[in-house]
């Protein structure tokens, strides 16, 4: 019997040595190469078609484009950064894996593996979809220590066909939300990289530029008026926006294994979608919702960073994420200057605002409020605040202790040296009438 193992397969370094050491060191009679379109340049799949030809591979490759980007358009109803920067690799990983595991379960293999290494994200990403199936999950590179370096001279050793950024120094991935750059000098904090790093987004001028877009319920349909489907909308505004330098990202990331890593990113589409969504978001939402989805916007993110989107939790966040983005409906007015994506104007039928409210030209606020009602409201803001600094100086006072003598009173014992038992600090003293007039309100 024949045992068939599918492999992730992008035709760069990593996934190209894994070929022949999945038959030399886990015994595979074949590998089945498959390659998920989540948004990569055609030359990708070219080079990846390519590789596998020179490899004697038959190549699956699977678009999952829309999937991708319905997925991405929900990370920006939930705000969804990590550590300042969109998630863009790490929704792609889930969708690509249960792709490649469609492809190994209809191929009838036994085995599923990738190229990831054991000091990374992805590696967590792939499995977590994976390990809920029946096949053998295999990593070679992670699972035999391989380095870089040692692959490139493997593939020399082997004449294998190996194409890559920069001869294969620089680790390059690229999907339809965004695009990354980490190896070599990249990984050292203090090294300032040029702009030959750059493929998405150009240096950021003096030029400027403003769009419009349209939303219904948090998600994003037109631009300028004119409806586009998700995967249009988003290429479209990587190359719009990406000729004002909007979406780079230097980011010192932590990952879950708790690596802190040095990585550069460029996110276009994302920047300006996540911008907008936010500022018409702040507009329709009560201040109490906007702090709670603060709470839910960051787990959403984090869990879309470990790669868990389908988990229990993720669903229920979507369900308070939904409720609140069905009055996220309306445009945004975004400008493009000096690399940022700035939102200038947004407007809603769902607009918690009244002009002629919060208009210093009006007299009253509105529905009978004055703005001497506010009176009231102004001496009691705080009054909890100076009541407890006034019995803390006079508690002080009274004990003899400092500020600063970690609460040990004279005689060095914490009972309070000069305090009579069960008798209040406050005794005597013009705030203990306030404090008696306050008891029980």
């Amino acid at each position: 019997m024949t045992e068939k193992v599918a492999l992730a397969f992008s035709g760069g370094l990593d996934t190209t040595v894994c070929v022949p050491l999945l038959n030399e060191e886990y015994g595979y009679d074949e590998v089945v190469a498959v390659t998920v379109d989540v948004g990569q340049p055609d030359e990708e799949f070219a080079e990846a078609k390519e590789t596998a030809d020179a490899l004697g591979l038959d190549i699956h490759v699977v678009d999952a484009k829309d999937e991708f980007a319905s997925l991405c358009l929900d990370a920006v109803r939930a705000n969804a950064t990590y550590q300042g920067y969109p998630l863009g690799t790490a929704l792609a990983r889930p969708v690509i894996a249960s792709a490649i595991l469609s492809v190994a379960e209809a191929e009838g293999c036994t085995g599923i593996a990738h190229g990831c290494t054991g000091k990374g994200n992805d590696q967590l990403r792939f499995e977590a979809v994976w390990r809920d199936s029946d096949l053998e999950v295999i990593a070679p590179v992670r699972e035999l220590g391989l380095t870089r370096e040692w692959e490139k001279e493997y593939a020399a050793e082997r004449d294998l066909p190996v194409e890559g950024g920069n001869e294969g120094d620089w680790s390059i991935d690229t999907n339809l939300w965004s695009r990354s750059v980490e190896g070599k000098e990249l990984e050292e904090p203090s090294y300032v990289p040029g702009e030959e790093i750059y493929e998405w987004t150009s240096a950021p001028s003096a030029e400027t530029e403003e769009i419009t877009l349209t939303f219904e319920d948090g998600y994003p349909v037109a631009l300028n008026g004119e409806e586009y489907e998700p995967v249009v909308l988003i290429e479209t505004l990587n190359q719009l926006a990406g000729s004002y330098g909007v979406g780079r990202t230097d980011a010192m990331e932590d990952r879950m294994l708790g690596l802190k890593v040095r990585e550069n990113y460029e996110h276009p589409a994302a920047t300006t979608l996540l911008n907008a969504h936010q500022g018409l978001e702040d507009l329709v939402l009560t201040k109490e919702e906007r702090s709670f989805k603060t709470l839910v916007d960051n787990e959403w993110a984090e869990k879309g960073y470990q790669g868990l989107v389908d988990g229990p939790l993720v669903k229920a966040l979507d369900a308070f994420v939904a409720t609140t983005n069905e009055r996220v409906t309306g445009t945004v007015t975004v400008r493009f200057e000096g690399g940022q994506a700035r939102v200038v104007g947004r407007e809603s039928p769902y607009a918690v605002y009244s002009a002629e409210a919060a208009s210093f030209n009006t007299e009253d606020v509105t529905g009978g409020i004055e703005q001497a009602d506010a009176t009231g409201v102004a001496k009691y803001h705080g009054f909890q605040e100076r009541l407890a600094n006034k019995t803390i100086e006079a508690a002080n006072k009274a004990t003899g202790k400092t500020a600063t003598d970690g609460g040990v009173g004279d005689d060095g014992d914490g009972a309070g040296a000069g305090v009579t038992a069960g008798k209040s600090p406050l005794a005597g003293t013009d705030l203990d009438d306030t404090a008696a007039d306050h008891e029980g309100n």
